[in-house]
């Protein structure tokens, strides 16, 4: 089960690692790709993908080097609760066709969480 979880935490956070670096430092390719960008605030979008980012980190490395490994689970949950936000936000706007890919980071961000806690 620990190879299991590893390989999601490892795609959660090239996931994260894109989508935070999108919206952190290439604004305006992330408006190209994401039509709800051009609607929020650029300083919102920039924090959503530092805290992208930093849990993209901790998500792997309290864990890898075994440094307060119990954050490791705490970044999961946190990209949980960015994810479940950001479903919401899209049915809120019904962008549906948008749901898809929060609903699988969610999945996998609650696996991590629960396998690491």
């Amino acid at each position: 089960m620990n190879i299991a979880i590893w390989i999601v935490q490892g795609l959660v956070a090239l996931g994260f690692l894109y989508s935070g670096w999108m919206k952190a430092f290439r604004h305006e390719k992330a408006k190209e790709s994401w039509g709800w960008v051009k609607d929020v605030s650029k300083a919102f979008v920039v924090f959503i993908g530092l805290a992208e980012l930093l849990g993209a980190l901790g998500i792997i490395l309290p864990q890898a080097v075994n440094i307060a490994p119990v954050l490791t689970p705490i970044a999961a949950t946190g990209l949980a609760a960015v994810v479940l936000f950001g479903a919401l936000f899209h049915v809120r706007r019904k962008e549906y066709r948008e749901i898809g890919v929060n609903l699988v980071f969610f999945a996998l961000t609650v696996f991590v969480a629960i396998g690491r806690f």
